[in-house]
């Protein structure tokens, strides 16, 4: 990757609409340049999508909770069943697998605290996999990206 490359998907982090020809002058290049660039680094799986950010609280969805999850019992199956969970479930946003005393770290986001009582109850704490479930209740978000720092 070359620094035109780190050019056009900066500029594409910022804004994915633009045009060929308008990617091609932010970046300084000529568009036919700047197409195969950009085709290049679809290819080779640098830019894997093109995503429209949507407003959470405008959408209905305006609580954002972090949630540990810490499984029943430490086995294959238990992992397998608790990654194919969150990958099904919607309101996950975010989920990774931990080292310390969590084995899970969840971010979601639901319409309300009754909603965030339904998504513990009905769907984490019902599942077998899941021993324990501790939830933090976002008061506000003071920085959220999808941008990394090319």
């Amino acid at each position: 990757m070359n620094d035109s490359d780190r050019r056009i998907l900066a500029a594409l982090q910022r804004d994915a609409r633009l045009t060929n020809n308008d990617l091609a002058e932010t970046v300084g290049l000529s568009p036919s340049q700047c197409s195969r660039r950009r085709a290049q680094l679809e290819e080779e799986g640098l830019i894997t999508g093109y995503h429209a950010k949507l407003d959470r609280e405008k959408t209905g969805f305006g609580l954002t909770s972090i949630i540990s999850v810490t499984l029943a019992t430490h086995s294959e199956d238990n992992s397998k069943r608790i990654r194919d969970l969150f990958a099904a479930l919607p309101e996950v946003m975010e989920a990774h697998a931990m080292t310390g005393d969590m084995d899970y770290y969840v971010k979601i986001v639901t319409k309300d605290l009754k909603s965030l009582s339904e998504f513990i109850n009905d769907k984490l704490l019902a599942h077998p996999a899941v021993q324990q479930v501790r939830t933090a209740v976002s008061l506000q978000t003071l920085k959220e990206t999808n941008s990394l720092p090319v």
